[in-house]
């Protein structure tokens, strides 16, 4: 007879909360400026090594992260979804739904678990989420869907979301919008262009992006206007829409930023958008001025596919700069340095590079990572670029071929790597 192994509940409960971090890490990581492809994957064996942890120590395992529920925390959410759903039993089950009704901040860790699950395991917790008269999970259950992406999977969900475009609900049809973009669905374009004129902030971004890369540019006017009023959807919107404008009209767009004070921001963001080497020198330019130094560097890197740091192109920090929550208490600004990981760039050392390989890159030519954005080049990036550099080819893709799903460089690394050596 095997022995039933000895349960120390100080080493589960460990693999709960390193699980939980992991998660955490992962999740900045999808949208970070030096993680790559590979790194990704790194950092999802880590996860299931601690999710095998925590599946052998059975219901002592369940039972740790169902009290780690408490803290309503995605990464917490996350792990004890995982064992939940993988269980079938309908009391774990309703523990997580609960949690993320609970606690929307912390229920995208609901969703990325059913992600993370093969889609057969998903399926049937997929099909109560879409059904849920709770909007928030209907919400959750169109974003598992839109995660998995296979066209195969969309008779099984396909019908909500198309009623959730219909049926306008500010809790869910933001997600059905941005779903039908990631899957391509042209034959959802006409309800996509009829929730442009909505009232509600969201729904009018999602509907221009949608509509954007479905393959109506005219929409790209709405995602200028977006970018242009501010808010946490402006540099999306900026970005998106130069990326699918003519190139002429792009550069004339970016011209228009540089002109505006309060959107000089957007500017440098518009020139890494645009990819064309002659914004090079102006770029270098603004490195000179701290407040932009970062975001030019990375919008240089996003053209020419430099590594500053790798290169030896940057510099030190400046002494009295400061961004990102001070220590001040009278202080209400707490919002983190959106730049934190850019490297700063030295501007008499780009400028030197660029005097010596600019020759290499063509003017009026758009460039992602150093090379000229093509289907086959584009391809290149998502194998080997780093996340935001793929998010960016991944966008390209589809404008260049509408109806074709967004490539999820969220989705777990041995996926994703299957998917492009396939």
């Amino acid at each position: 007879m095997i022995p039933t192994p000895r349960i120390i509940e100080a080493i589960v409960a460990q693999h709960a909360e390193e699980a939980a971090f992991q998660w955490l890490l992962r999740n900045d990581a999808i949208g970070a400026p030096h993680y790559s492809l590979s790194d990704l994957a790194h950092l999802d064996d880590r996860i299931a090594a601690h999710l095998d942890g925590l599946r052998l120590a059975g219901d002592a395992g369940w039972e740790i992260c169902r009290r780690e529920l408490q803290w309503q925390e995605p990464g917490e959410l996350f792990t004890a979804s995982v064992l939940a759903f993988e269980s079938g039993q309908t009391a774990h089950i309703e523990a997580v739904a609960e949690a993320a009704a609970e606690s929307p901040a912390a229920a995208p860790g609901l969703a990325s678990a059913l992600a993370w699950l093969p889609y057969e395991t998903a399926r049937p917790h997929l099909e109560k989420l879409l059904q849920s008269e709770v909007p928030l999970l209907r919400r959750l259950g169109l974003a598992v869907a839109a995660l998995h992406r296979a066209e195969r999977h969309y008779a099984d969900f396909g019908p909500t979301l198309e009623s959730a475009l219909r049926e306008v609900d500010p809790t869910v049809t933001p997600r059905a919008l941005r779903a039908a973009g990631e899957l391509g669905r042209l034959e959802l374009l006409s309800p996509c262009q009829a929730l442009l004129t909505s009232d509600n902030n969201e729904i009018r971004f999602w509907a221009a992006w949608a509509t954007t890369v479905l393959g109506d540019k005219t929409a790209t006017s709405m995602l200028t206007a977006i970018a242009s009023e501010g808010g946490p959807r402006a540099e999306y919107a900026c970005t998106t829409a130069v990326r699918a404008m003519a190139p002429k009209q792009a550069r004339h767009w970016q011209r228009q930023l540089v002109d505006q004070t309060d959107n000089r921001r957007l500017a440098v963001l518009a020139a890494g958008a645009c990819g064309d080497p002659q914004l090079i020198p102006w770029l270098i330019e603004t490195m000179s001025v701290d407040e932009q130094a970062r975001v030019a560097g990375e919008a240089f890197t996003l053209i020419t596919g430099v590594d500053l740091a790798f290169n030896d192109l940057q510099r030190d920090q400046p002494e009295d700069f400061q961004a990102g929550p001070t220590e001040d208490p009278a202080d209400e600004d707490v919002a983190l340095d959106a730049d934190e990981d850019l490297a700063w760039p030295d501007a008499d050392l780009v400028l030197a590079w660029w005097e010596t390989n600019g020759r290499h890159f063509k003017p009026g030519q758009r460039h992602l990572a150093g090379l000229a954005v093509a289907e086959q080049t584009l391809q290149s990036v998502l194998r080997t670029g780093l996340q935001r550099q793929r998010i960016a080819a991944a966008l390209e893709l589809v404008l260049l071929k509408p109806g074709r799903p967004l490539f999820e460089v969220r989705a777990r690394g041995d996926r994703q790597t299957q998917l492009l050596e396939s």
